[in-house]
């Protein structure tokens, strides 16, 4: 078996997912600025939500469990693995077709469905004809995901990694334009993401054929492995996609307040970047490796990857966590305060940062455990634990609601999430040692923990001394840029002070 190199495949995956983040923040600071919150961002938002949603329970969740997991362990049997990616291309195809087809005719109900409190102003109309001009982005980004998997399956994880970045591009550049000549920014806006879906499948599609990968024509077939790859895939389906089920319960109790959903949106805009550069990054690498290995009955191997996945993970998430919880103000104001977006709209989106940040490990720990199923075949724990997650999500939405308002959606989404993880580390107890993490990983767990508070106290004191600057226009960039400094360097020099990681371990590493 050819190894994975874990933490450069995570590097790999993770520094191409940063940059589209990045790329990502200046799309939505633009969106904020050229058509803040509002109406037209409501509807924008609930709209781009729905094939975001779809996505990730075909690409994220069920084919990202199902489908790799399988194929891996055919590419490293020889069992003929790119006729199975055929016959699943194929299937996945019309499945697609038929589901774009049926949610365009039938937006209505699901723009009901999803933003029930838009019903009877202009929200609703708009979100139904942004819907079905942005919904077919589901066809090409699903496709693109099977791609996407091969490649991630066969150790080849930058053009999949590199695949979001076009999305970003594409909507930078077609807003700029329209914003500069005059034109319907918001109509530019959804016109490309289909056309994005396009470049993105383009893109892995000839990545695949590069690396060997290329698949046949078949028409689509029922046979046994279609039935098995349908049978794990269904129940990775919910299984994957609960923090973007919760979010869509989130945005039904948000509906109801004006701007709220726009608040949310910036706020999961925002934790999502360490969540996607280091949790989605470690998950992709992880999967086909614990796969393989599993495979190759090399269960050292196996134990050695998940421990070294986690304390990666959790070396680069909790800093992030504790950041996002003491200078969420900071962060907001100075990406999306301009424009149409005010200081009112500052403040709450602030608050909703900073609950989010204190559920950001939870949700980085589930891409960490939930592939130790995966990699098993075993999707349908992994859903149970979803339904009950799910459960607890939905009802204090909808109850905390009643008494504090929006804000519930961002303590309901926290609160499931870790609820999740316990019910994913006690689950996953069945497949002893191979699925625990070892000795190394619980020594520099509270190492990690301890000098991320220490950081924190650090990020805040340097922010009361850098307050004034943040209300100096262009000087708040400036402020930022310096506490991000002082945190990256206050969580270096505590990190390796009190053995959290060693800089030379993480060379030599490197070098492997």
């Amino acid at each position: 078996m050819k190894p994975v190199r874990l933490l450069s495949g995570i590097l790999t995956v993770g520094g191409w997912t940063l940059l589209s983040r990045l790329l990502g923040f200046v799309r939505d600071v633009l969106i904020a600025s050229y058509i803040g919150p509002g109406a037209v961002m409501d509807a924008f938002v609930a709209a781009f939500r729905l094939p975001n949603m779809f996505r990730r329970f075909f690409a994220e969740g069920a084919f990202n469990a199902a489908f790799v997991p399988m194929f891996s362990k055919r590419l490293e049997a020889g069992d003929n693995p790119l006729g199975f990616a055929a016959l699943a291309c194929s299937g996945l195809s019309l499945v697609l077709l038929g589901l774009t087809g049926l949610c365009m005719v039938f937006m209505p109900a699901l723009v009901w469905a999803t933003a029930e409190g838009f019903v009877g102003d202009a929200r609703f109309d708009l979100t139904v004809e942004f819907g079905r001009i942005v919904f077919p982005y589901i066809f090409f980004i699903s496709l693109a995901a099977l791609f996407s998997g091969m490649l991630n399956a066969a150790g080849h994880f930058a053009a999949a990694a590199a695949a979001p970045v076009l999305l970003n591009v594409l909507l930078i550049g077609t807003m700029s334009f329209a914003a500069v000549t005059g034109g319907a920014v918001a109509q530019a806006l959804v016109w490309t993401i289909p056309v994005a879906g396009v470049a993105q499948l383009a893109l892995v599609w000839h990545a695949t054929r590069r690396a060997g990968l290329s698949l046949p024509l078949v028409r689509p077939r029922w046979t046994p492995e279609m039935a098995q790859l349908v049978r794990i895939a269904i129940p990775a389906a919910l299984a994957g996609g609960v923090v973007q089920i919760n979010l869509v319960v989130g945005q039904l109790v948000a509906s109801n307040t004006e701007k709220a959903v726009s608040w949310l949106y910036s706020a999961d805009r925002l934790y999502q970047l360490p969540l996607g550069v280091v949790g989605i990054a470690v998950g992709i690498v992880l999967l086909p490796d614990l796969s393989r290995r599993l495979k190759a009955q090399d269960d050292v191997g196996a134990r050695m990857a998940l421990s070294r996945a986690g304390e990666i993970a959790l070396a680069l998430t909790i800093p992030c966590a504790v950041a996002l919880i003491v200078i969420p103000i900071q962060l907001v104001s100075v990406l999306f305060e301009r424009g149409a977006f005010g200081a009112d709209d500052s403040a709450a989106t602030a608050l909703a940062v900073a609950i989010y940040g204190l559920g950001l490990p939870a949700f980085v720990l589930q891409k960490i455990l939930q592939p130790l199923f995966f990699a098993r075949e075993d999707t349908r724990s992994p859903f149970r634990y979803a339904v009950w997650a799910m459960a607890v999500n939905g009802v204090l939405a909808v109850g905390l609601a009643m008494l504090i308002g929006w804000i519930a959606a961002a303590i309901a989404t926290t609160i499931a999430a870790w609820i999740m993880v316990v019910q994913l580390a006690a689950g996953a107890r069945q497949f002893g040692e191979v699925a625990r993490f070892d000795a190394q990983f619980r020594r520099r767990l509270w190492r990690i923990c301890l000098a991320s508070v220490l950081m924190g106290a650090v990020l805040w004191g340097a922010g009361v001394v850098l307050g004034p600057l943040f209300g100096m226009g262009g000087w708040r960039w400036l402020a930022l840029l310096v506490l991000i400094a002082v945190g990256t360097l206050a969580y270096a020099l505590f990190g390796q002070g009190l053995g959290a990681f060693r800089i030379q371990e993480i060379r030599s590493r490197l070098r492997r």
